[in-house]
């Protein structure tokens, strides 16, 4: 849910202490349009610029949206000054979020070409102040959101095993959670994957972890008879190798890339005048 004072510190940052461009009299309606094709997403966040300006958005599209060049993805009308002052952050916020959905839909594509049982899952490598919107556009992309925050799984990373030995760490980390809670464990050789899950892992996370080593785990797993166990690669996976983690069997991969270094997609927003 985007708040009114998420939604304040945008358009303050965007307007400083004084608007010396946008004293225009009368009103207009305003577009906000496609210029590449891709998958919309953001658009609640844009929309809510705009509704806290007073400027009611007439129609918009639903996140996930496919949209081709010279489709509108929402139409607003109000007083010419407001409009134009929503424009900026209405549009940065839209494209941010719409080039993450896009890049999760191609991730999604050339994963499920292969496998069609894989999830595609971002990361908490977000922007911050911004997470409910990227995570949103993972969504919308048609990915996994994989933990919000770090109260919704428990994770024993690097860190934990090399202060704690693998056994300890599972153990101190699966000592604090509720019955409810998932534990994921991070290992970097596919001859730990058995190891993780002994200790108690409900999901082995092969990190950095080349592609034939990610298959060696999965197996290495089912021959250990953790069949139960979910797996889930990551670590500077791209769009281009996406097919290559697909074959190997794991059940999850997951992409920081989504939500750190996505592109933008290309937008643009044009007005006209309306009629008083």
């Amino acid at each position: 849910m985007i708040t009114d004072s998420q939604v304040e510190q945008w358009l303050r940052e965007d307007v400083g202490h004084h608007d010396v461009t946008n004293h225009l009299p009368g009103t207009t309606e305003g577009r906000l349009v496609a210029k590449e094709e891709g998958v919309a997403a953001g658009i609640k966040a844009a929309s809510a610029v705009f509704e806290y300006l007073s400027c009611p958005v007439e129609s918009a599209v639903d996140d996930g949206t496919r949209v081709e060049p010279g489709d509108a993805l929402l139409t607003v009308t109000g007083p010419t000054r407001d409009v134009l002052r929503g424009e900026r952050p209405a549009v940065n916020v839209a494209a941010h979020a719409s080039g993450s959905a896009t890049k999760t839909h191609q991730a999604v594509q050339a994963a499920q070409a292969v496998n069609e049982a894989v999830e595609i899952a971002g990361t908490r490598k977000t922007t911050p102040g911004l997470r409910g919107i990227e995570k949103r556009a993972v969504a919308a992309g048609g990915g996994d959101t994989h933990r919000l925050d770090l109260s919704q799984m428990a994770m024993v990373k690097d860190n934990h095993v090399a202060e704690m030995g693998l056994e300890g760490a599972v153990e101190h980390v699966a000592g604090q959670t509720s019955f409810a809670t998932q534990v994921e464990v991070e290992v970097e050789k596919s001859k730990d994957a058995p190891r993780a899950a002994d200790a108690g892992a409900d999901i082995v996370l092969l990190d950095n972890t080349a592609p034939e080593d990610c298959e060696r785990a999965v197996e290495a797993l089912a021959k250990a008879g953790h069949d139960g166990v979910l797996t889930e690669a990551s670590g500077g996976i791209t769009i281009e190798t996406v097919p290559e983690y697909a074959a190997t069997g794991v059940d999850v991969i997951s992409m920081g890339a989504l939500t750190h270094s996505a592109d933008a997609l290309d937008l643009s927003f044009r007005t006209g005048p309306t009629l008083d």
